[in-house]
């Protein structure tokens, strides 16, 4: 039996891994958080410990990471002002001290959760691989494309599962548009922008594999048989959920809510749901090579398009 240690656990994909792996797997759970704790039912589970951590100090995660066999990481700071000043160390510095503990500690596996922007724009004919010599636009995913250089230069047999747009009832993002648009705020720039995307129970699945699968190592991209622009998505998104279609906005309108949402986040210390990183790696188009995810993680996708999830919109 696997012993696995998810951070961010009290996160929203960190959440829903956890919830899944006790419902689907014997493996046991350690359990990392920050600030938030997980949900009481998943705390309760005689499978899971949970330990109060914190990323920036190397001995506060000697506990957790005892015994440990896979890592699974999550954690990260969102929905702060200026993430190009806090990144470079709450990504790549945070990331190194897990990955150092986890050396000590024998860890055999460790599981970053990526994402296929780290190569810059890529297209359907021209498809994110495993790439680490590109120029990624927006600081998350220059940042994180150091995590996944730090993972394959320590752990040869890292994992990187470079993930899609994530849907389904129970993602973060999908909930907040949904909530948007039945306000009629719902906007988006009218530029297309290609999209990759994966159903929230594919995605589940393929975070399971690469956990408890034998032999898995490397680069995966994760997405399914779709090929749409957000736009397209969004325009689908809101007739299931009978909402009027997204405004279309200029570019300047946007970046100029994100500038007062970074401005109040920056003079009141509270979130800020909307930043001008979050904008430029939301205007990348993004699609994966997902060879290496149907021969070893998901060979059979259970929502192959959108149009086939649309029960779990």
């Amino acid at each position: 039996m696997k012993r696995v240690c998810i951070t961010g656990a009290a996160g929203n994909l960190g959440g829903l891994t956890s919830r899944y792996l006790i419902n689907t797997s014997d493996c046991l759970l350690n359990l990392m958080v920050h600030h938030r704790d997980v949900h009481p039912d998943i705390r309760r589970n005689e499978r899971v410990k949970v330990f109060k951590c914190d990323l920036n100090n190397r001995e506060s995660l000697n506990d957790c990471i005892e015994g440990v066999d896979v890592i699974v990481h999550y954690a990260g700071v969102l929905f702060s002002a200026h993430p190009e000043k806090f990144l470079p160390t709450t990504n790549t510095k945070y990331f190194e001290n897990l990955v150092s503990v986890a050396k000590e500690k024998g860890v055999k596996r460790i599981v970053l959760i990526s994402f296929p922007h780290v190569e810059g724009p890529t297209y359907f004919d021209s498809p994110s691989t495993n790439r680490l010599d590109k120029t990624p636009i927006s600081f998350h995913a220059k940042t994180r494309l150091e995590e996944e250089k730090i993972l394959m230069r320590e752990y040869p047999g890292g994992v990187v599962l470079r993930v899609g747009m994530v849907y389904g009832n129970g993602i973060l993002m999908p909930d907040v548009a949904r909530w948007l648009a039945k306000k009629w705020l719902l906007g988006i720039w009218k530029e297309p922008t290609w999209i990759h995307l994966i159903s929230k129970d594919d995605f589940l699945e393929a975070v399971k594999s690469a956990v408890l699968k034998e032999r898995i190592t490397g680069t995966y991209n994760i997405g399914d048989d779709g090929n749409q622009t957000l736009q397209e998505y969004l325009n689908f998104a809101c007739a299931v959920w009978k909402c009027k279609r997204p405004w279309r906005m200029p570019e300047w309108m946007i970046y100029t809510a994100a500038n007062i949402c970074e401005a109040a986040s920056a003079l009141f210390g509270i979130k800020s749901p909307l930043t001008k990183d979050f904008i430029d790696i939301g205007k990348v188009s993004y699609y994966g090579d997902t060879t290496r995810m149907k021969k070893d993680l998901l060979p059979i996708l259970k929502y192959a398009t959108m149009k086939d999830g649309v029960e779990i919109f």
